[in-house]
């Protein structure tokens, strides 16, 4: 009996090893636009959620099935372009069967079999009966729509704010948005209707009372409505909705397949490649048959070869998505700045933009980190642009702009008490705002704002310096230590003052600032401020009283208990959700924070920690991303973090070691080359970096600089489930030289 049973259990083993050998086959050698799950996070935790987002990689053209939430089976039409991210469609489509009496501008429907993937979407229209299925390509794309009953046959455009025109069988029209610009769009159907009427904003076209399939082909056009149409022959010559689904396909897998990793948790890759594909949505190529539309003057302009990029709002994204770029499609970032740099010389001001979109620059959230992206760019090796255009447009953006939060302003009374103080100043308890640059619902936010300008000013020393301007290189290298005027050597912390110099009283590093904490911070609290020192970490170790004291404060946020109930909480401070303790996951400003170890002697709490964040926020289900995901601004920390290192200062071209949530990366370099990272031993358990090896040298420092894999190579790292106490000790100040801050 002893026998049998040994036996069973060894057959028994046996099965369950084939089976998780022919699982891991299946998931290794699966594509990497398979493992993207658009749905991630379209629950939100509090404020805005993910959309399945339907096109090609930075292209002009995105869709996404408009609802008012997941939860609510109920979709209105069906989009034709949403012209921003986030934004809602300027067009829409809505298959009618029915008597004519019955048709509205926008038809909502509930719906069910959906299938999104980013080159292709497929739907039932429920109590329509109507199956449709969609595929885009860069400014063009195909629905087909198959209506079921033998009942009148109707497609409804519609325009919110525009005009159509009638054409045959063809349709043209635009809409207008905000500042002078114009989104256009050429419509044809391959089966020819039998009669197209317009009635005000909407057109609706008859194909006869009887179930049938209708191709529609489409394209669209920031120029006119003929480019639109040109647009559409030039990518799309038939109505082969599958062919064009395919060629979709392909494009994304050469875009994610610049990393591939290697992992038998499909789960995990697929958290992976839905984050890569989040950081593929923006900018987008605003460029068409060699010219493009610019609403930064409101003109049409050659592009001279070089695409024009816009839709990137840089205070979310100079963190880790531009950074990102600059390691997988250096020619794209660079093809970026330059866009930045005409940005600049089509504005009334030669100032870099903040928030670029579409229809121009909102100029929203506080400082100006376009200067952070051209200083990390320069840093990283890249060098076609101009750089004294780029350091000129982000100079004057800074000293000529007000540096007031969600204004385009020129620099009025807070500036200049900026540049004789080096701080922003605070309103008193009982002050009101007089300051007229000031937005009245986003305040001043002067911790936030001098915080950041510090290191916008250490960027500008570093631009000057590579143009070889010594005298100004000084000059912003002084001003980049502007954050001392605000810390409080009591506390620890840095704490608003008023005109007069005096610290804030009663305080609380929690609460005080009112909602979103704009009073004093930015949308988060003192706790995530307290480490808002990108390019001077090792000053900030120093004056929180060294590397154990630095090492203590770090734990102490992560154990801090929140101060009151979640409503409460979250009441004030909305944004910074995915807590643990008073860290937040969920905003971009804390994304650097777990690396700090790194800095103070301790690298096994930064392996430990970011080993912890990933798992326990985000995951492959609908509410796996803790807070707002702007167009790559959460998502890239994803992507790096978890092939093991990140950009903890842009403008420095070095990354941080963190742990690899894969034990094999392979990133494919614009040269051809490959950048490698194994992770022998890696599991969840086994997250603690024992030893480590950098191109064939034994490496027992927390990070390595861009040089080190611009032309490829292997970081090899011995894992284990056990910190090594020893590792990566060594003093990181040699990687920030004084020479440097």
């Amino acid at each position: 009996m002893k026998n049998i049973r040994i036996r069973l259990v060894g057959l028994l083993f046996m099965v369950f090893a084939q089976s998780a050998a022919i699982q891991s086959k299946q998931i290794n050698n699966s594509s990497p636009v398979d493992y993207v799950n658009p749905y991630i996070g379209n629950i939100s935790h509090l404020l805005v959620p993910t959309f399945p987002t339907i096109h090609l990689p930075n292209s002009l053209l995105r869709v996404y099935p408009e609802r008012g939430d997941y939860t609510v089976d109920v979709i209105k039409g069906l989009p034709l372009i949403v012209t921003s991210h986030r934004g809602s469609s300027a067009f829409n489509l809505s298959p009618y069967q029915g008597d004519a009496a019955g048709i509205k501008p926008i038809i909502s429907y509930t719906y069910e079999n959906e299938i999104v993937k980013p080159y292709y979407y497929a739907v039932r229209l429920d109590e329509a009966a109507t199956d449709i299925k969609y595929a885009p390509s860069h400014q063009s794309a195909i629905y087909q729509i198959n209506f079921t009953q033998n009942k009148p046959c109707y497609l409804i455009l519609n325009t919110r704010n525009g005009a159509f025109e009638i054409k045959g069988n063809a349709v043209s029209g635009y809409q207008q948005l905000k500042n002078k610009t114009k989104v256009f769009i050429y419509v044809e159907t391959q089966q020819q209707p039998i009669s197209i009427s317009k009635d005000s904003l909407i057109v609706k076209i008859y194909f006869g009372n009887k179930a049938q399939q209708i191709n529609l082909r489409y394209g669209v056009s920031f120029i006119s409505e003929t480019q639109a149409k040109k647009n559409l022959a030039r990518e799309i010559k038939d109505y082969n909705l599958q062919a064009l689904a395919n060629t979709g396909r392909k494009i994304w897998n050469e875009a994610l397949g610049k990393i591939i990793v290697t992992d038998n948790n499909a789960n995990n890759k697929t958290v992976f490649y839905t984050s890569l594909y989040r950081c593929l949505e923006r900018p987008v190529n605003m460029s068409e048959d060699g010219n493009y539309f610019s609403a930064f003057d409101g003109k049409v302009h050659a592009d001279n070869g070089q695409p024009f990029y816009t839709d990137d709002w840089i205070w979310d994204t100079y963190r880790a998505a531009h950074p990102l770029r600059i390691l997988v499609n250096p020619k794209l970032e660079t093809n970026i700045i330059q866009s930045y740099i005409r940005m600049a010389e089509q504005m009334d001001r030669f100032w870099m933009p903040t928030f670029p979109e579409v229809t121009g620059d909102s100029r929203r959230m506080n400082s100006n980190h376009a200067v952070a992206t051209v200083a990390d760019a320069y840093a990283k090796g890249l060098r076609d642009f101009d750089l004294q255009k780029a350091y000129t447009a982000c100079k004057q953006g800074i000293e000529q702009k007000t540096l007031a939060p969600w204004s385009g302003k020129p620099a009025g009374w807070l500036d200049d008490f900026y540049k004789k103080n080096g701080y922003i100043p605070a309103l008193g308890i009982d002050e009101k705002e007089t300051v007229p640059e000031v937005n009245q619902g986003e305040k001043r936010q002067p911790i936030a704002v001098t915080l950041g300008t510090s290191y916008d000013q250490w960027c500008l020393s570093q631009l000057a310096k590579d143009l070889g301007d010594t005298s100004a290189y000084h000059f912003y290298l002084k001003k980049s230590y502007n954050y001392r005027n605000v810390f409080n050597n009591q506390t620890h912390f840095f704490h608003p003052k008023t005109k007069e110099g005096n610290f804030i009283e009663p305080f609380d590093y929690r609460f005080s600032g009112g909602r979103g904490a704009r009073e004093y911070y930015g949308e988060n609290n003192g706790w995530i401020y307290r480490w808002d020192v990108q390019h001077n970490i090792a000053d900030l170790i120093q004056l929180m009283g060294g590397k154990p004291a630095f090492c203590a404060a770090l734990d102490s946020m992560f154990a801090e208990p929140m101060g009151r109930g979640k409503s409460g909480f979250y009441e004030l401070l909305p944004d910074q959700t995915g807590n643990v303790g008073q860290y937040s996951m969920a905003n971009e400003p804390a994304f650097h924070i777990p690396y700090l170890y790194n800095y103070a002697g301790q690298p096994w709490k930064t392996q430990k920690r970011i080993n912890t964040l990933l798992n326990q926020w985000f995951r492959n289900d609908l509410m796996g991303m803790p807070g707002d995901e702007d167009g790559g601004g959460m998502t890239s920390f994803i992507v790096f973090s978890s092939i093991g290192f990140y950009p903890v200062t842009p403008g420095v071209p070095a990354y941080s070691i963190g742990t690899p949530r894969f034990s094999n990366v392979k990133i494919q370099l614009d040269n051809g080359k490959i950048f490698e990272v194994i992770a022998n031993g890696n599991s969840t358990i086994n997250k603690y970096i024992q030893s480590a090896t950098l191109n064939g040298k034994n490496w027992n420092q927390t990070w390595f600089y861009h040089n080190d894999i611009k032309n490829g190579g292997k970081l090899i790292l011995q894992m284990g489930n056990k910190p090594n106490y020893q590792w990566g000790t060594k003093s990181i100040d040699t990687m920030l030289s004084a020479e440097q801050l």
